[in-house]
């Protein structure tokens, strides 16, 4: 009985004990090309830290962390470093809780301003491995990574349908309706527009379209000059638009760390 009550009040989501592995996802504001680079291969470490984005400034950063929401942001502050306190300041307009924020210098001239703007830690550069490891295990350790549900509930009327979100393919947009395609072929319809997948959908789920969401688990080609994906089902292409190119972007560099690279 108290489960019927719960599900009377779900509307889209819900969330089933059905569980991916826990994972942090970051951003790193930096203009610096080597420090981002540098500070990425420490990560690469922990197994349990995914880039999310990289922004080169506070206008690009603000707008990476409303989009893509990451758990933690690293802030390079030795340039323009109050113009980042602003933002910090300015992201509590738009979020409840907002990331875990690592503030780096190359000295301690803004680590006054960096507790007061309630960064998690100031890390000093060039980067110490030792100082890099304390801080992501006190993380680990105060804050821990949620898991995100991989169970999606369709709701329409009485009728509330379950379905695995490893299994799905793509979702297109269908007027004010929105398809899930699965892999086995078959099609699931909701009542409601594509925006209202777009954030609540796990994190391996990409807007490329204004028609289009895709399960990046299942890209195996990305074509700049055809402007399509190819998906390792059926050789099925979906296109994408140059309004979501930095989507794409971020995705090539997702999906590049984990092949090994024939590029000369």
């Amino acid at each position: 009985m108290g489960n019927n009550l719960v599900a009377m009040y779900l509307s889209i989501i819900n969330l089933a004990p059905n569980f991916k592995a826990l994972e942090y996802t970051y951003t790193i504001l930096d203009s610096d090309a080597t420090s981002n680079l540098q500070l990425q291969h420490y990560l690469e470490e922990y197994g349990d830290f995914s880039c999310a984005a990289m922004a080169k400034d506070s206008t690009e950063g603000i707008n990476s962390i409303l989009k893509f929401s990451p758990d933690v942001v690293f802030i390079n502050l030795n340039e323009n470093a109050q113009e980042y306190f602003q933002m910090v300041m300015e992201l509590h307009q738009y979020v409840t809780d907002l990331p875990v924020i690592i503030g780096i210098a190359k000295s301690k001239n803004y680590a006054y301003d960096a507790i007061k703007n309630g960064f998690f830690d100031y890390w000093l550069m060039p980067y110490n491995e030792f100082d890099i490891r304390k801080s992501l295990l006190r993380l680990r350790k105060q804050i821990p990574a949620k898991a995100e549900p991989d169970t999606l509930c369709l709701k329409s009327y009485s009728d509330f349908q379950y379905i695995d979100t490893n299994d799905i393919l793509y979702l297109k947009a269908d007027n004010n309706a929105t398809e899930f395609v699965m892999k086995d072929g078959t099609v699931n319809n909701a009542f409601k527009t594509l925006k209202t997948f777009e954030n609540q959908l796990p994190k391996n789920f990409v807007r490329i379209h204004q028609s289009y969401i895709v399960n990046t688990d299942y890209i195996s080609r990305i074509s700049y000059g055809k402007s399509v994906c190819t998906l390792k089902h059926n050789k099925m292409q979906l296109p994408f638009s140059k309004s979501y190119r930095s989507n794409i972007d971020g995705l090539k560099q997702i999906l590049s760390k984990n092949t090994i690279s024939s590029l000369n």
